[in-house]
């Protein structure tokens, strides 16, 4: 417990950082940046808080913490960041909201379950690329979908020449948005070559049926490269493919069914990546025309999900593409 002397809950905002300290009922606001920084180092030395022998707990914000990670990490400070709704459902019946009692919150977790954190891994440059490509990719995915979509209904409804302003200026952002989605995959492969293991792992994704190039992609940087979940089934909990019980006593007998609380934007990819795995891939077809006889087909299509998850981190760690041996019985 000698490392972790002092646990400290930072309440993180695009701006500021509120840091507590809940055994020494300790708080300070700092700006999210170096000064803030010194001005920390200052405080702690202040309130009698040994840096080299604290335990930083954070949340997920998606991104405004990465100055404070890059600060922990060049202060040889353990750190670690979690859900915002783990935290919050731990809490139980809690009442009012403002910063500092969230830091104060969060600095409580921390100390109720430090035998169980554990210290981050030191930040994947390469990794954090990945992931602002694959979301700026998205954005502009999806932007282009809704000015299609525009584009059609406008033709449908008021049947416009080939010479209407609006009809131009929508083709033309589409195009432009064609342009912009390629030249990001290509950033995106430079970013895969350039790091073997990366590589190497997008390589054995894309040679399972139905994986295809975004599903490889989200998982190598949703999983950090398949180091940040322990078993293929812990990240299947992540990405909301195993049921769960959902009974009490002899009144509520539920069928067994997913968590809501997942990670529906990897869940929704793997949808269309099972539907192709159940046309294209033998043995998974077969298995679903067995389930198929017994269970309705969202269920079926979600076990299918889950043996693709299972595939993948087995070949991964086994580091071998895929080859299909399957062979129908007679």
């Amino acid at each position: 417990m000698e490392k972790n002397q002092f646990i400290l809950g930072v309440d993180v905002s695009k701006l500021t950082l509120d840091i507590s300290c809940a055994s020494l009922n300790q708080h300070i606001k700092i700006s999210n940046d170096s000064t803030g920084f010194k001005e920390f180092k200052k405080w702690a030395v202040q309130v009698g808080i040994d840096l080299k022998k604290s335990f930083i707990v954070m949340e997920y914000t998606g991104g405004y913490e990465y100055r404070l990670i890059q600060f922990c990490e060049a202060s040889s400070i353990n750190y670690c960041r979690l859900p915002g709704l783990e935290i919050k459902k731990s809490l139980g019946m809690t009442r009012g909201k403002n910063d500092k009692v969230d830091s104060m919150r969060i600095a409580t977790y921390g100390e109720e379950k430090i035998k169980k954190l554990q210290p981050a891994k030191p930040l994947n440059t390469a990794i954090l690329k990945l992931k602002q490509l694959l979301s700026f990719r998205k954005k502009i995915v999806r932007e282009n979908a809704g000015l299609i979509a525009n584009t059609k209904e406008r033709k449908y409804i008021y049947n416009p020449s080939s010479c209407d302003t609006i009809l131009k200026i929508t083709k033309r952002k589409i195009e432009q948005n064609k342009k912009d989605i390629r030249l990001i995959e290509q950033e995106i492969m430079t970013l895969l070559q350039s790091d073997d293991a990366m590589n190497l792992n997008y390589k054995i994704l894309t040679s399972i049926k139905g994986i295809g190039m975004i599903n490889a992609l989200m998982t190598i940087a949703f999983t950090e490269n398949f180091t940040s979940f322990a078993t293929a089934r812990v990240y299947a909990v992540y990405v909301g493919v195993v049921p769960f019980d959902h009974s009490s006593g002899t009144s509520i007998k539920a069928r067994r069914r997913v968590s809501c609380l997942a990670n529906k934007q990897l869940k929704q990819e793997l949808n269309q990546a099972a539907k192709t795995a159940i046309v294209y891939d033998p043995e998974l077809r077969a298995y679903a025309e067995n389930k198929l006889k017994c269970k309705p087909y969202p269920v079926v299509l979600n076990n299918v999900k889950f043996k693709l998850i299972l595939r993948m981190f087995a070949l991964v760690k086994r580091g071998e593409t895929y080859i299909e041996n399957y062979k129908k019985a007679a």
